[in-house]
């Protein structure tokens, strides 16, 4: 049984929106941990000050301590909120993207629906055509090798960061490379120039130097024969596409044909929203976590005092220097007290790795629809043979059993056309494909430095 490609898009979906939920969930399980941890330490604070009530100086300092809990907490619920405004905001502009998006791909296919009646018509007189039949195998042709050339590419770039790391870990060679020792760069005379090749000599550098710039500069130039290739096969593909809406528009198909050349940009363009907005939510929902997990300032300066001021010698004297008239169930709170400490402490360090789990598998199956779009397989021509794509494999990989390349790749690998040459060199919706290339995943991604910063509701 196959799978449809709005049917894997819609799966993908579902199965984001649940791993939102439960990053929603657990943030306020977590939130709740940080701010009752708090309360836990205070209240501890306070059963050490009834071992000892006349001391007025510990009562002094246990209600100072009482009177920054509560501003802590206060600062921290108004923090958390503004952080949910401001996630709730970009989700708010994902949903209506998503919504926008869906009505304009119902309109897409039931344009297509139109074209495919009319392709009927049109592929019998294509199909007789050996001037088509050459260019299609022309375009297949160049759409493999460009493919094959993108897969040089990328291998030749690995082995550069591999197999170049003992060079560039080499203090001696990078010292000679880098002055562009050997050549006419190097600029170095007399004695230093002497030493030079002293040294180079001895590590016998010429031989290394070889070595190493054919590492660095055979990626560089397989990936201008790439691009290369691509053109050549995008090329190809158009010379194909014109073909294909000849015939259609022959059959009477131009007036869909324009409308789902005039709809396929608008989708694109959402699309492209869609990543920038999920980005700032990755950002927003970081935001969000660190704050539910304590790291709100004003709450970890507070936990930080409770801590110092509960681990000076002052306070721990009151528990060995209570007297045979404390009450014995006073010792007893304060030892369960401890103890729950500790528990909620545990408890939130658990939350906080399972946030991190969530927000991996979330990003996970963000590049996986980032792929699905860009290559036009939501396209209702697009059919997977792996139905356990949706089921115990999509598991695996929200469980991490699997990695999301590996997922991706089955993907890949299962995805066929309903029709025989439908997005060959078409592409979905009868267009020219997407800008994705090569067979992995290719989504972009801000850099750490881009991932700092609150983002405002407003």
């Amino acid at each position: 049984m196959s799978l449809a490609g709005p049917d894997a898009l819609r799966a993908l979906d579902e199965a984001l929106r649940d791993i939102r939920r439960e990053e929603d969930e657990l943030a306020k399980r977590a939130a709740r941990g940080a701010e009752l941890l708090l309360k836990l330490r205070a209240q501890q604070a306070g059963l050490y000050r009834q071992l000892r009530p006349a001391d007025d100086e510990a009562a002094a300092r246990v209600a100072e301590i009482g009177d920054a809990v509560e501003a802590a907490i206060s600062r921290f619920d108004a923090a958390l909120a503004d952080a949910e405004a401001a996630l709730q905001h970009i989700e708010a502009d994902i949903a209506r993207g998503n919504a926008e998006r869906t009505a304009l791909q119902s309109d897409a296919g039931r344009r297509d629906a139109e074209l495919a009646a009319l392709a009927a018509k049109a592929r019998p007189r294509l199909g007789t055509d050996a001037n088509y039949a050459a260019r299609l195998a022309l375009a297949r042709e160049a759409a493999a090798i460009a493919e094959a050339a993108e897969a040089k590419a990328a291998q030749a770039e690995a082995d550069r960061e591999y197999n170049g790391r003992p060079y560039r870990d080499d203090e001696i060679f990078m010292y000679l490379w880098s002055k562009g020792y050997g050549t006419q760069a190097d600029r170095s005379r007399g004695l230093v120039r002497l030493l030079d090749r002293w040294i180079a000599g001895l590590i016998g550098y010429q031989e290394a130097r070889a070595r190493y710039e054919l590492l660095t500069e055979l990626p560089v130039r397989l990936r201008r024969h790439a691009a290369r290739m691509r053109a050549r096969a995008e090329a190809a593909r158009a010379e194909v596409a014109a073909f294909e809406n000849g015939a259609l528009d022959s059959a009477g198909g131009r007036a869909a044909r324009e409308a789902i050349e005039t709809l396929a940009p608008r989708i694109d363009a959402l699309d492209r929203e869609n990543v920038a907005l999920q980005d700032r939510r990755d950002r927003a929902i970081r935001i969000r976590s660190d704050l539910a997990l304590g790291s709100d300032p004003a709450l970890a300066l507070t936990l930080d005092e409770l801590s110092r001021f509960l681990d000076e010698a002052e306070f721990r004297a009151m528990r060995t220097s209570a007297g045979p008239e404390i009450d014995g169930s006073l010792l007893s709170q304060l030892d369960d007290l401890t103890q729950r400490i500790k528990d909620e402490s545990d408890e939130l360090r658990e939350h906080g790795t399972r946030l991190d789990v969530l927000a991996a598998r979330r990003r996970d199956l963000e590049d996986i629809l980032f792929e699905l779009k860009a290559r036009g397989f939501d396209n209702p021509h697009a059919r997977f043979n792996d139905d356990t794509l949706v089921g115990e494999s999509l598991n695996q990989l929200v469980r991490g059993e699997i990695a999301a390349a590996a997922y991706w790749e089955r993907w890949r690998r299962s995805q066929t056309w309903s029709t025989l040459g439908y997005g060959g060199p078409g592409g979905g919706w009868g267009r020219l494909p997407a800008t994705a290339t090569g067979q992995g995943l290719n989504r972009p991604r801000p850099a750490a430095a881009e991932q700092t910063g609150l983002t405002s509701a407003a």
